[in-house]
């Protein structure tokens, strides 16, 4: 009868060492949820094959000007044959913001510059460019362009909120 009680009174104790969970600290199991959670965003956002193709064909097939420009246009998804491009100017950001900080060795506030007026010539031509590449694959119905408000972000280009 003792040794029974002995046992019962160490089954709890036993049962608490052999729990799955390793002994952490709150402060690492914060890090383990929040590490989670931004590989389960990360799966949630990443392209899927065809995004990754047409991106591909952007950074390989297209001009030297294209490859070179200091924006990436990039696919960000397709939506029913529709592909969806970054772009970093729109009638939201004037294209003197834009490319202030994409040629800041030129004068963007004098839009009769004529620096200023080949680079947003520039500008137009590589989007263009892109937009075509996109539209001649296979699948593809059209592009649409969308505003690359996480690049405006990181460049401190101020967008007011929707």
């Amino acid at each position: 009868m003792l040794r029974f009680a002995t046992e019962r009174a160490a089954g709890p104790a036993k049962q608490r060492d052999s729990m799955p969970f390793p002994k952490l600290k709150s402060g690492h199991w914060v890090l383990i949820v929040i590490a989670l959670l931004v590989a389960l965003d990360w799966a949630i956002r990443r392209p899927d094959g065809q995004t990754r193709q047409l991106n591909d064909v952007l950074s390989t097939q297209g001009s030297p000007e294209l490859q070179n420009y200091p924006y990436r246009f990039q696919v960000l998804r397709v939506e029913q044959g529709m592909a969806v491009l970054s772009t970093p100017r729109n009638v939201e950001v004037p294209a003197f913001r834009v490319l202030g900080v994409l040629h800041p060795e030129i004068n963007v506030k004098d839009p009769n510059n004529p620096a200023f007026i080949a680079i947003e010539k520039e500008l137009a031509r590589v989007q263009s460019e892109a937009a075509e590449l996109v539209r001649a694959q296979p699948g593809i119905k059209g592009v649409r362009w969308e505003l690359d408000r996480q690049w405006l972000r990181r460049q401190g280009i101020e967008l007011m909120e929707r």
